[in-house]
């Protein structure tokens, strides 16, 4: 009567470990995102009253050459301001990433060109001066 004998039921724990460090490393590597998340390489200015704030909704790159990188695309400032009033621009925090080259006069124009977009909370990404 082999038929009706009762299995002990087994629990696999391979796939289930397989599976946790699959997630493992996944979490890792959402975690690591960091500024510039669009792959270029700034180099920011530094500062020693940086503070980390949370990630932003859109990150606005300021080339050496003074071109606008959003998105991985390059942008006008009137390009810019046209694609934060096409968005809920109220509710977008921009974080501008300037390179260590760029002026005063670039950055305010992008500056000018979010406010005209509508956008309201405006962050400058740095690094931390003591090199953290």
């Amino acid at each position: 009567m082999r038929y009706l004998e009762t299995r002990k039921a087994r629990i696999e724990i391979i796939p289930m470990i397989d599976i946790m460090l699959f997630l493992l490393v996944f979490f890792a590597m959402l975690t690591l995102r960091m500024i510039p998340s669009s792959g270029h390489v700034t180099r920011l200015p530094t500062s020693s009253t940086a503070v980390t704030i949370p990630p932003p909704k859109l990150l606005v790159e300021i080339a050496p050459d003074g071109a606008l990188l959003v998105e991985n695309h390059t942008l006008t400032a009137v390009q810019l301001t046209a694609l934060l009033r096409q968005r809920d621009s109220a509710k977008t925090s921009v974080t501008i990433a300037g390179n260590q080259t760029a002026s005063l006069q670039q950055v305010m124009e992008v500056i000018d060109a979010i406010r005209n977009g509508g956008a309201t909370e405006i962050g400058l990404a740095t690094r931390n001066a003591t090199g953290k």
